[in-house]
C-alpha cells in the first residue's frame, strides 16, 4: 500500500523553524496551529492515506487547542499507533522539502534518523531531499516552505 502527502505553510517572524522534527537554524519559522512542520505533516498524510485512515486534519483538527504549538512529532507518534492498530507499519518514506532557504542538506541525516526512530524503521528506509523553487512563486520568493512525501506500508503481521 502506498500513500502521498503534501503540506505548505507560510514563513513568519518570531517562530522557530522545525522540519522533520529537527530545529533548523533560521531567522523565520512556519505558521500553523502546531509547530507548522510541513515535512512531518506531509509524511503523516502519506501514512494515513496509504492505510485509508483519513488525513492529519481529521485526526488533529487545527482548531483544537490541545494541539496549539505542539511538536508535530506527537502527530507522527500517534499516526504510527493508528497504523499499528490497523495492522500496518511504515516500510519506506521518500520526501522532498521545497524551500529557497534554508538548505536542507546540513540537517538531512538528523531528520532521517529522527523520523526513522519514531517509526521504528531503519534509517535507510527514510529518504529526505531538499529542492528549491528556482525563485518562482511564494516558495521561490522565500514566503513559504512546502513538502511532498510518499510512503509504502507493509502488513504488521504475516499472512498465514
Amino acid at each position: 500500500m502506498v500513500g502521498i502527502g503534501y503540506d505548505l505553510h507560510r514563513l513568519v517572524d518570531g517562530r522557530p523553524l522545525f522540519l522533520g522534527g529537527v530545529r533548523i537554524d533560521f531567522d523565520k519559522g512556519l505558521s500553523g496551529h502546531s509547530d507548522g512542520d510541513v515535512l512531518i505533516h506531509a509524511i503523516c498524510d502519506a501514512l494515513l492515506g496509504a492505510a485509508n485512515l483519513g488525513d492529519i486534519g481529521m485526526h488533529f483538527p487545527p482548531d483544537d487547542e490541545r494541539y496549539k504549538n505542539i511538536s508535530s512529532l506527537f502527530f507522527l507518534k500517534k499516526v504510527k499507533s493508528f497504523l499499528e492498530k490497523s495492522g500496518f507499519i511504515a516500510k519506506n518514506i521518500d520526501a522532498v522539502v521545497i524551500a529557497e532557504k534554508p538548505k536542507i542538506l546540513p540537517y538531512k541525516d538528523k531528520i532521517q534518523k529522527t523520523i526513522a526512530t519514531i517509526l521504528q524503521i531503519p534509517d535507510n528506509s527514510v529518504s529526505i531531499k531538499g529542492k528549491t523553487n528556482e525563485g518562482i512563486g511564494p516558495i521561490g520568493e522565500g514566503q513559504a516552505i512546502a513538502a511532498w512525501a510518499i510512503c509504502e506500508l507493509t502488513p504488521l503481521y504475516a499472512s498465514p
